[in-house]
């Protein structure tokens, strides 16, 4: 069978893998697939909200699209041929979607037992709650996650990285590769259930760890690293914007308080409300940049809170090349890096449908049986 897609570089080239197109974490999973060198189809319906979402907000970039219409016997037909000589599907319905659209694991697994089914959901797929709707703030509100951030008044979410990319993607992802590493002992497949909220739940061992060993409070603002301390902090500079600081350890304190022309012992708890007054006063006296400047080159853990539009233009981002240009404006480039197969560059979001011909040509079909299911609205070609 020929690649359906473009040929990409990187270390994940020769995988397959069939991606049943939603919004959030799943898509995000597939494009670092598709950007590490996957061949990845993202598969479509057409009309569906989540292609125009995802399109939108570019999650459905570096890889070609195929609109099917899934409730469809022929377009369930359509998907299963795709999953005959994939790796890996990956879907993010809610449970017992797909099986009610008769592709779901044990669909696909009687026709490719090698296939790693992976499911993106925000409960799981068992659980009181996993029939449920919900999004990142309220599966991170379960976890613990969202109480431990924001201020003392309220908790705040961190944008949607706790728990639709943290702890959606990348134990999606972590869950794949794992089962396709299980694959090459075993020789089959299998379903990996990630859930947001298991995801969630992981990426807070630390806290919950020192919360065990009494070594975090329970409450906002009141430890090492949730703004409880003076030197863990984010303070205004004279041109209202931020600087950040993280002077934690003794010798990276001691430049923050040498930069800053100050004298206060870092353990002197009794004196912490004052430390912190006296920092907060101090970058007041200079803007962002200016203290930017004094600090760029020194450890003492103090960087400047960059905007959206600013970030892609520092030294350090654009000499390591984090950021692409794509027609909408710089995005980030997949991570990591790698010295032997480097990535290719990502390339821009394919409208739904637009590779729906040269990917079913790929998979075997006949060029009249394609003009067939795109006649009878079966797939679409945009």
């Amino acid at each position: 069978m020929r690649k359906l897609t473009e040929s990409r570089g990187g270390p994940l080239a020769g995988l397959r893998v069939v991606e049943l197109a939603g919004i959030g974490p799943a898509p995000y999973a597939c494009l670092l697939l598709a950007e590490l060198g996957a061949d990845v189809v993202r598969v479509d319906r057409p009309g569906a909200v989540g292609a125009a979402v995802a399109a939108s907000i570019g999650l459905a970039r570096s890889r070609s699209n195929i609109a099917v219409d899934l409730k469809s016997a022929q377009g369930r037909d359509v998907v299963l041929r795709l999953v005959r000589d994939a790796d890996v599907l990956i879907e993010g319905l809610r449970p017992g979607v797909t099986e009610r659209l008769g592709i779901g694991p044990a669909d696909c697994h009687a026709i490719n037992e090698r296939l790693v089914y992976a499911r993106m959901t925000g409960w799981g797929q068992s659980g009181p709650l996993a029939q449920t709707a919900g999004h990142d703030i309220t599966y991170a509100a379960i976890t613990g996650a969202l109480h431990a951030t924001g201020s003392v008044d309220k908790p705040r979410n961190a944008v949607n990285l706790v728990a639709d990319f943290g702890g959606g993607s990348m134990f999606l992802l972590l869950g794949v590769l794992a089962a396709l590493q299980e694959r090459q002992t075993s020789g089959r497949g299998q379903v990996v259930d990630a859930a947001m909220v298991d995801g969630a739940a992981s990426l807070m061992t630390m806290v919950y760890g020192m919360f065990n060993r009494d070594g975090w409070i329970d409450a906002r603002e009141s430890n090492l690293l949730d703004g409880g301390t003076p030197y863990y902090d984010t303070y205004a500079c004279a041109d209202g914007k931020h600087v950040a600081v993280g002077a934690i350890e003794p010798q990276f304190f001691a430049e923050l308080m040498k930069g800053l022309e100050l004298e206060f012992d870092q353990d002197d708890t009794a004196r912490w409300p004052e430390m912190r007054a006296a920092i907060a006063g101090r970058f007041t006296e200079r803007t962002r940049d200016e203290w930017a400047a004094v600090f760029e080159q020194t450890d003492a853990c103090v960087a400047p809170v960059l905007s959206l539009a600013e970030a892609p233009l520092h030294p350090h981002m654009a000499a390591r090349g984090v950021f692409a240009t794509l027609d909408a404006g710089p995005e980030p480039r997949v991570a990591p890096v790698f010295s032997r197969t480097p990535a290719d560059e990502p390339s821009s979001v394919r409208s739904a449908g637009e590779d729906t011909r040269s990917v079913l040509a790929a998979a075997g079909y006949a060029e009249h049986e394609i003009d067939d299911l795109i006649q009878a609205g079966f797939v679409r070609q945009a």
